[in-house]
């Protein structure tokens, strides 16, 4: 669940889309001799696998891609991260975020958002209570440790402004991909996380967390993070894959929400190098969060990407407004009954 992933990545993505045209095989059809051949799909994770992907894991192993006529393989990312290879045509599908597909497209790269993992933003600032972190006002004098990225910068100088705090005053680390609980303890005071599973893992050690979620201080940062995302060249050759492939992952998710430790067991069977405790913990938590307040899983408001997409030009994140209808669609997600 490392925030950091796509920023990086978003940089491979435009080498990449250059060099490959974003060519794709088109998805294995069935022939007369064997009618129900399988379709071959891949989808790629964001990072290793969490709680945050256990929909994907339950749709295969309950057989829900199966029935929709899939051979769905989940895949680790490579190098140049979920963004690229669905871009390049290396997977069909991928666990991306909104800030990255907002970002990507305002350099035309052709990613699209078809569903929401999670209906409202989990991820925030979090510091040990001993480091006295309640406010934005707070992180004035205190270590941040970060990625460098331009849109971590503009969020955290965003709400400490809201209380008339200084951003400069804040000593930036770049500590990568670096265990949040060792740099806590030996390099800083404080660093963005999502709580659905570096804030259950606080809880499960017995080291509470001050959560200043970001979603709190505007609603413009309460964005979608992570989706699933498709390319602009799949939904135009195969939309009927793209929607078997959302109706089983639909299957998949409200499942997760319906029955978190059984989900979890299922997650654990396919990863079980992740520790149980947390794995469950972090389930039971994260799955009332999948749907939430939505009419349906999946289910992406224009109005969200279009508060974010506006936050980040009024940042100077992105040089042109976003074209928002192109950067999501529902219109493969299952009906509501």
């Amino acid at each position: 669940m490392k925030k950091n992933k796509w920023a990086i990545a978003l940089l491979c993505l435009m080498v990449l889309i250059t060099t490959a045209g974003c060519g794709s095989k088109s998805s294995q059809e069935p022939t007369a001799s064997s009618p129900t051949k399988l379709k071959d799909v891949k989808v790629v994770l964001d990072w290793t696998p969490n709680t945050n992907h256990t929909g994907l894991y339950v749709a295969k192993e309950r057989g829900y891609y199966k029935d929709a006529g899939l051979n769905v393989e989940i895949l680790k990312p490579g190098s140049g991260g979920a963004d690229t290879m669905v871009a390049t045509g290396a997977a069909q599908f991928g666990v991306s975020y909104q800030e990255s597909i907002t970002q990507g497209r305002i350099q035309n790269v052709p990613l699209v958002s078809i569903g929401a993992v999670i209906q409202h933003n989990t991820s925030g600032f979090a510091a040990p209570k001993d480091r006295s972190i309640k406010s934005p006002k707070d992180f004035e004098g205190k270590k941040y440790g970060g990625w460098g990225s331009p849109i971590e910068a503009a969020v955290m100088k965003s709400l400490m402004e809201q209380k008339g705090a200084d951003v400069t005053k804040v000593q930036n680390i770049n500590i990568g991909e670096a265990d949040y609980f060792t740099a806590v303890k030996r390099d800083i005071d404080f660093a963005w996380i999502y709580y659905a599973w570096t804030g259950i893992e606080a809880e499960l050690r017995g080291q509470p967390l001050d959560m200043l979620y970001v979603k709190d201080y505007s609603d413009k940062l309460d964005y979608y993070t992570p989706v699933i995302a498709t390319s602009e060249k799949v939904i135009a050759e195969d939309p009927a894959l793209v929607k078997a492939f959302m109706s089983a992952t639909s299957k998949g998710y409200t499942y997760a929400t319906q029955h978190p430790e059984d989900a979890g067991k299922i997650l654990l069977k396919a990863a079980p190098e992740l520790d149980e405790k947390l794995v469950i913990a972090s389930q039971k938590w994260l799955s009332s969060r999948y749907q939430d307040d939505a009419p349906r899983w999946g289910e992406q408001k224009e109005s969200v990407w279009k508060n974010y997409a506006d936050w980040m030009y009024e940042h100077k994140l992105l040089d042109k407004p976003l074209e928002v209808n192109k950067a999501f669609t529902n219109d493969f997600l299952p009906s509501t009954k």
